[in-house]
């Protein structure tokens, strides 16, 4: 034996290692035990669904988007059958370079990769992605001839379209790709098959109603990546129809009449605040952005300078000019400032005790006598400059407020603006500056601080010829569920303005009578061939204000300073069915640009009431 071994030395390490070792193996062996156990009994449910969750997968159902029509059923949105290209991620090997051959080959282009990149966090791996929308028929044949590009299908799809192309865009609105922003706006499991939203009026209003419920679907495919089946588990719920209280014969003869030129059309039902115009021009194809608006067209767009996407109806914001002369009047009646008796001497101009600059009347050589009826039908200006002036600027404004001036009207398409109505506490909080009196007189007249849409001045108009009723103007008027029509608000959203004297009021309907009527009424020459009693007020609104002695000659200033052209009025005088407000943005005389175009939207409302076919 080696005088150097220790063999009591090496057994206890043998023996410990030993001990190591089959503690160590004890211990794989109960990790391999849990694991099993916990595999095959506590979550054998959860694993069993992974595993067919290999070969079964569920797949939105995109609803049917609901279409829009006029009153009377003709269709102003509506869907098409058409198909787009689709990749599905778990099925392409290599997608970076599915994309580049699809690209190649002219299916796709840059801006369509990008998107494609962008949406794909929004879908599971086993999702078909929309690549391109819309394709050609050429498109599909080429594709489905020779289908090298892995993981890729044709699918068929409702494709949105504007039939009317761009009639009636302002009002009906349009679709476009869904943005991150409305991702996180709408709700995301009804959204999740989803390519397109509503993106302004009437579209983007009524999305969610529009839009429909999501259904579901489950497709088995087998381990090539090949569909073996699917049935429906959730069928999806078409998207509702809506009916609009738009007259389509009006509203293509208001944008006929505007064509070429800026400006807006827009009239009412006075009975019940249904709009039945609305239109602002110019106008654009709403088409263009189902799919994605394309760079020629975009810049066509964002390179004009009459900024067509702008909805003059609601968004523009113009002074008011003489076709608020009317509810000025109103208010001196109202508050017992002036009679229907009361008299104002025009000499062509008007001067604030110690004041030394003149307020000249549009007529330079000044109407003479005039009294209230006088006023409005001659659209004397002096005689609302003393009107003005003796009922004080705050006095004017809560009047003015009782019509809805200065405040929104709550039609139901988003953007609308609300309008200035000036006093001396909104000029303190707006301007830091205090009022001066010759602001109240210009305020009389409509000018100044004041401005309104085309939609306030018509909805005001309505509330002149109904006698106070202020309704809450509404385009959307019917709904259509299980097949039939049901009106989509039955609540009476109007109030009505305090009454102290109905003569003062049918004082001042008088005066909008002889604008037309009368012999020296500035819109006399529209009484020609009337089939109808019509009321209502012209307005010229300046875009700049001359000096004292200057001469306004519109040939001299560049198109964009001159006068805005306006004009409002009712129908018929002795039971009003029909307000309009119209606006021509620096076509100057309003009586001889807005008048005439104002009457022609009229003539199609009361030539369809004589063939039984008028707007109900």
């Amino acid at each position: 034996m080696d005088k150097f071994s220790n063999t009591a030395l090496e057994n206890n390490i043998f023996l410990s290692r030993l001990k190591f070792a089959i503690f160590f193996v004890f211990i794989l062996t109960m990790a391999l035990i849990l694991r099993t156990y916990n595999l095959q009994v506590t979550n054998h449910e959860y694993y069993t669904e992974e595993a067919l969750g290999n070969q079964m997968h569920t797949l939105p159902i995109t609803p049917v988007r609901g279409r829009i029509f006029d009153r009377n059923g003709r269709v102003m949105a509506d869907n098409k059958l058409s198909y787009r290209l689709t990749i599905t991620p778990e099925k392409s090997k290599n997608i970076a370079k599915t994309l580049l051959s699809l690209k190649k080959h002219n299916f796709i282009n840059n801006s369509d990769i990008e998107l494609f990149y962008k949406n794909r966090k929004r879908y599971k791996k086993f999702h078909n992605i929309p690549l391109k929308h819309n394709l050609s028929e050429e498109q599909v044949a080429k594709f489905l001839v020779s289908n090298k590009f892995i993981g890729t299908d044709i699918e068929p799809y409702l494709h949105r379209v504007y039939p009317n192309n761009d009639s009636s865009v302002h009002a009906v609105g349009y679709v476009s790709r869904m943005s991150k922003k409305d991702k996180l706006f709408y709700d995301k499991e009804n959204y999740l098959g989803t390519s397109f939203v509503g993106k302004t009026g009437i579209e983007k209003q009524y999305e969610t109603i529009l839009h429909g419920t999501s259904g579901l679907k489950q497709v088995e495919r087998n381990v090539s990546g090949r569909v073996i089946d699917s049935k429906t588990t959730q069928p999806s719920k078409a998207g509702k129809d809506l009916y609009l209280s738009i007259d389509l014969d009006m509203q293509q003869k208001a944008e006929e009449v505007l064509k070429g030129k800026r400006g807006s059309i827009v009239a009412v039902n006075v009975k019940n605040g249904e709009v039945l115009t609305l239109v602002s021009t110019p106008v654009y194809n709403p088409n263009w952005f189902v799919n994605g608006i394309s760079h020629k067209n975009y810049q066509s767009l964002q390179l004009s300078k009459d900024i067509p996407q702008l909805n003059r109806s609601i968004q523009g914001l113009y002074p008011p000019g003489s076709t608020v002369k009317p509810m000025v009047a109103l208010a001196g009646l109202e508050e017992g400032v002036i009679t229907n008796k009361s008299s104002t001497f025009c000499k062509g101009y008007y001067k604030l005790p110690n004041y030394s600059r003149k307020f000249n009347d549009w007529k330079r050589t000044g109407h003479g006598n005039v009294n209230v009826k006088d006023s409005i039908s001659q659209s004397c200006d002096i005689f609302f400059y003393d009107l003005a002036r003796k009922m004080g600027i705050d006095t004017l404004h809560d009047n003015l407020e009782l019509f809805n001036f200065g405040k929104k009207t709550g039609i139901d398409i988003p953007g609308e603006r609300g309008g200035v109505l000036p006093s001396k506490a909104w000029k303190k909080i707006n301007k830091d500056e205090p009022w001066y009196r010759g602001e109240t007189l210009i305020a009389g007249i409509g000018q100044g601080f004041m401005t309104s849409s085309p939609l306030q001045l018509a909805v005001a108009t309505a509330a002149l010829a109904n006698k106070g009723k202020i309704f809450q103007p509404k385009l959307l008027k019917n709904i259509q569920s299980s097949g039939e029509r049901v009106a989509a608000n039955d609540k009476n959203n109007s109030k009505q303005i305090p009454i102290k004297n109905i003569q003062n009021w049918e004082d001042v309907i008088e005066g909008m009578k002889q604008t037309i009527y009368g012999p020296k009424g500035t819109a006399r020459r529209l009484n020609k061939g009337l089939d109808y009693t019509l009321a209502g007020k012209t307005g010229t609104a300046q875009v700049f204000g001359l000096d004292n002695d200057a001469k306004y000659i519109a040939e001299k200033l560049d198109e964009k300073l001159r006068d805005h052209a306006l004009f409002t009025g009712f129908a018929p005088i002795e039971d009003p069915e029909i307000a309009i407000a119209i606006i021509v943005e620096n076509a100057g005389s309003g009586s001889s640009k807005a008048a005439p175009l104002a009457r022609q939207v009229l003539d199609v409302y009361f030539d369809k009431k004589l063939t039984n076919v008028a707007p109900q």
